[in-house]
């Protein structure tokens, strides 16, 4: 039986392995097939995808693009698209420079809480990939203004912390145009984490294709409930870790693992596009 995992992440965003690293460890957890889905960035499939050929290994192209909607931040996923895509391409390139504005902003908000960081020490721990929240997390963790990424997120930089920004100005629909414009599968990334289960019709409404239902935060119970939403609106289900590498340690490479017949599911949905 062939296994996959469609959520991961690598150094080109928040994650802390190479992409090459990454195809190696999910070949070692038993994996047949994974997707690199970096933050609004594609600068790690090549890699990964080259790592694979070698082996036999299939590497899926995807990306996870960050919305805001109703001033909650929406993460949607694609899968499958042309990576080339120049209005792919020049939207990232507008989200990533959004990116490092928001850094600014979360440490203005830091210091008002009278934590005091150095933007620059968040840039070094990036290392030129896309910046995004957890690397703050990190930064204040190496600074000891926390003790860990958690206690960041919690007290902090949270959705509901008071040096949360949002500050994306893209919108669900725009990231789910966007995927399909560039021949891909979107796909609502950890529905149970948006607390919104009623924005999901309405999103199927601009064009979206799956829901990630399994996913290691989601219960039985919320997985069941996708699953059947899934049905009810036609809409393909995918499912992966979300892993990290060592930042999330708690989320081990292959602890989630999906029936390969998904991925057959992701593609015909390819194919009806």
């Amino acid at each position: 039986m062939k296994f996959a995992d469609l959520h991961l992440h690598t150094r080109y965003s928040d994650g802390t392995l190479t992409p090459q690293e990454l195809v190696g460890r999910s070949i070692g957890a038993g994996l047949s097939a994974i997707a690199i889905t970096d933050h609004d960035t594609v600068a790690g499939i090549d890699s990964a995808m080259e790592e694979a050929a070698v082996t036999g290994f299939e590497v899926l192209p995807g990306i996870e693009l960050t919305a805001e909607y109703e001033g909650i931040e929406i993460h949607i996923l694609g899968y499958l698209f042309d990576r080339y895509c120049p209005e792919l391409l020049e939207r990232i390139a507008d989200l990533n420079k959004r990116r490092v504005e928001r850094v600014y902003k979360i440490i203005d908000k830091l210091n008002e809480s009278g934590l005091s960081l150095d933007p620059q020490k968040v840039f070094d721990i990036a290392s030129g990939g896309i910046v995004g929240r957890l690397h703050i997390a990190r930064a204040m963790a190496a600074e000891g203004l926390v003790a860990n990424t958690y206690e960041a997120f919690q007290k902090y930089i949270g959705d509901k912390g008071p040096a949360f920004i949002l500050g994306f100005r893209f919108s669900p629909r725009q990231a789910i145009e966007l995927i399909k414009t560039a021949g891909g599968v979107p796909v609502l990334a950890h529905p149970n984490l948006m607390h919104k289960d009623e924005l999901i019709p309405e999103f199927v409404g601009f064009g979206l294709m799956g829901l990630e239902a399994y996913y290691p935060e989601h219960s039985q119970g919320m997985v069941n409930f996708y699953l059947d939403m899934a049905k009810t609106y036609g809409l393909v289900v995918t499912g992966g870790s979300d892993y990290h590498g060592q930042v999330k340690p708690d989320v081990k490479l292959g602890c989630l693992k999906l029936d390969y017949k998904l991925v057959e599911a992701l593609k015909l949905a390819k194919e009806k596009l």
